[in-house]
Formats: C-alpha cells, structure tokens, sequence
C-alpha cells in the first residue's frame, strides 16, 4: 500500500524533537530545547501591521508569486549581490523546503550533499528518485568541502548532472563556507548546478557575507526567506531566485507549483513586501548581537577536553563532539542526554555523519527572544549577567551538558 522508498523515512528529525520535546513539557518534564532550530525573535511590528491590513486578501495569486513582492525581492537580492536580479527570476513559496522539494522532483541528476547537511535535503531526493552522494568533511575546513573532493566526486562520472546543495551559515554546524571561490571554480568546470541555500545569510556575524553566486551566477539557485532573519518560520514563506540560464527548471517548479500548492496565501504576501522594502538594519543588528554573544558563551562554556566544537560564525548552531566510547550512537547518546539531563539535542548521525561519530546538533534559541531584545541596545555587552536575566535556560542548559560530559 505505501511504496517502500516512502516507508523507510520517517519524521523530520527537526520537527519531531520538538514534538517530543512539547510531549515532555505537558508530562510535567523540565526540557531544555536546543533540538529544534526555530527564530526566538518576533516579526518585525511593520511586517505584523501589514498583515493584519491585508487579512481581507482572498484571492489565489500569480503561482509564481504576487508580482510586487517579487519586485521586492529581486532588488533587495540584487543590492545583496551588487548583481541585476529580475522579477522574472524570483518564484515565491510556501517556505523556502516546499521549493527544493519541488527542484527535487524536476532535476534529473544526481544530488551531492556536504555532510554536515540539513536533515531534509537527503529525503526530499530519496522521494523524488534522485541519486544522492555524500562528501565527508572536516572542521579544519569549517566542515565544507573542498575543490578537490567535490572534482574526485564528479570525475566518476563527468557526464551525469549534478546538483551541489551549499548551506551558508550552515544548518547543523554554524560555520560559514570559506572557499567558495575555489568551489566555483569546479562548479564552472563541470557545469554543475548550485542550489545555495542562504535562509541563515542574514545572521552572519562577519558582516562580509559572500554568495556562491557572486562568482558563477548562472548556475546558481539562490534559497532564502522569511523563516530565520524575519523570525516567520510559521508563516511559510520562501523563495528562489532563478539564474535565466536555468530558466527550464524555474518552468518546471512552477508547473509543480500549479498541481501542488497552487499559490502562497495571499495576506502573507502582501504583508512580506515589507519585511524587504523597509530598513530593518536595527532588528537584524540586534539579532545578531544577540546570537553571538549566546553562541559564543555556549561555545567558551561547553568546550573542554571533552567535548570539541568550532567557534560559531553565524545562525544559532553548534556543533559539539563528545569524546564518549561509551555509545555505539550518536541516536544512543542523546536519548541518554534527554532522559538523564532533560537536554534536547539532535545527533549528529540525522545530518549525514556515520553513527558512531558522536557528533551533534545544539540549537541556542531556547529563550524569550521578544524580552531580550526590548531590553538591549546595539551597544550592549552581552555578558554572562545579561545572558543569565534574558536566557537563563542557555546557562542552565550549557551546565547540564558540561557536567554530564564530565562524568560520562
């Protein structure tokens, strides 16, 4: 009844923590969420008000997305990358996931994924039939992979296609890609096509922010939205912006578009041609300072003898490896992590690391980012004192992994 490649997946390891997560919360469990990677911040007030104006819109819109936000769109993106984006370049979607899905199901290729890499992008190419290829990597390369290893990939087989999925800041380690020239370098060489997922650009902490696509445009599929910079994961708005080369593929996604999802609600759409028309330079400043300070405590606090991770360099991911022989699985070690101590965290198998590498994702996001933020300046330290009044579940948090680590 369930075809096979379909009942050997099961739920999104992201999405289901937090369920387990709010499960032992209503059973009277203390938890400490740093499984699930979700904005603690709000939409920006301009963006909410355009919303509750435009609740009235009723209509299904363009399936390629309301043209006045993909006008927004295509100049906030082409002033991003000092390039000339279109509107005729941007589709809009239910979320920037329900796009690569669709992309899944329209490239015929092979998928080759960096590991680490996001939990979706290897199901999503299980589910549209897609060969997929993993690339090992190592912290000394900020866990990218290098020129060499993506050429020795496609050389075993020059004449496939192939999609390169690139996430940076990357989701799960929180590190930024350093050597994208020399990756566009192969990219140009083999034709490869580059779907670069950038949903977490905006929270970089080094301002020189640099897109694959600045240096082979034409082959690059640019993925972002409104989930983490604009605080609206549950809004469900996303969107690609389409290299005209590639302008079959734009075709095909919206013909997928047509028979799937038909349209983005309308009253999100409207209301987001605000979240990229106004200035909003002092939210995501503050966001980011926010984040930093977090990320950067959580790191100078867990890091020890036991437990090896890289400085985060933007997001809200870490990801610590604990020196531990005691677990045959990562999967092993953080249910123990959750039982024992009350700490959500993903393994670091879910994001493509063999099993027996204790690896794992931590989200620093478990506080009340609203309060935070109303109670600091762009010129705040973000200390431990200010850390422990606005996010004192990261504290606690950071302690209970350290001590178990310690004793384990």
């Amino acid at each position: 009844m369930i075809k096979n490649k379909i009942k050997n997946l099961d739920l999104s390891t992201t999405l289901k923590i937090n369920e387990i997560s709010k499960k032992l919360e209503q059973e009277g469990k203390e938890i400490i969420k740093f499984g699930f990677g979700q904005s603690p911040f709000p939409v920006p007030v301009k963006v909410v008000d355009e919303l509750k104006k435009n609740a009235h819109q009723k209509s299904y819109l363009a399936i390629q997305g309301l043209y006045d936000l993909r006008v927004a769109i295509s100049k906030y993106e082409s002033k991003k990358k000092k390039n000339n984006f279109s509107s005729e370049q941007i589709i809009i979607g239910p979320g920037s996931k329900e796009l690569m899905f669709l992309l899944h199901v329209s490239f015929d290729g092979d998928i080759i994924l960096p590991a680490p890499s996001w939990v979706s992008y290897k199901p999503q190419s299980i589910i549209a039939d897609n060969k997929f290829h993993w690339i090992q990597t190592i912290a000394e390369n900020n866990w990218y992979p290098t020129a060499e290893s993506l050429e020795e990939l496609v050389l075993k087989n020059k004449e496939k296609n192939y999609l390169l999925i690139l996430n940076s800041p990357n989701n799960p380690s929180g590190q930024v890609c350093k050597n994208i020239k020399e990756i566009s370098e192969i990219v140009k060489k083999y034709k490869i096509i580059v779907l670069s997922d950038e949903i977490y650009s905006e929270l970089t902490f080094d301002e020189n922010y640099e897109s694959i696509s600045n240096y082979c445009s034409e082959q690059v599929i640019v993925s972002n939205g409104l989930s983490k910079w604009c605080g609206a994961g549950g809004w469900r708005l996303g969107y690609f912006v389409i290299p005209n080369e590639l302008s079959k593929l734009k075709n095909s996604i919206k013909v997928l578009a047509s028979e799937t999802f038909s349209a983005v609600s309308a009253p999100i759409q409207f209301a987001a041609i605000s979240a990229f028309n106004n200035d909003h330079t002092d939210y995501i400043l503050k966001s980011i300072k926010i984040l930093k300070g977090i990320g950067e405590y959580v790191y100078n606090n867990l890091k020890s003898n036991n437990v090896i991770m890289n400085k985060p360099m933007g997001g809200f991911y870490l990801m610590p490896e604990f020196m531990n022989k005691k677990f045959k699985t990562s999967d092993e070690m953080c249910t123990e992590i959750l039982n024992k101590k009350g700490v959500a965290i993903l393994p670091g198998s879910d994001f493509g690391f063999p099993k027996d590498k204790m690896i794992t994702r931590l989200s620093y996001t478990d506080f009340d980012g609203k309060k935070f933020m109303s109670e600091i300046n762009l010129e705040t330290n973000i200390n431990e004192e200010i850390i422990k009044n606005f996010a004192p579940k990261i504290i606690e948090g950071t302690k209970k992994l350290k001590d178990w680590a310690e004793i384990t």
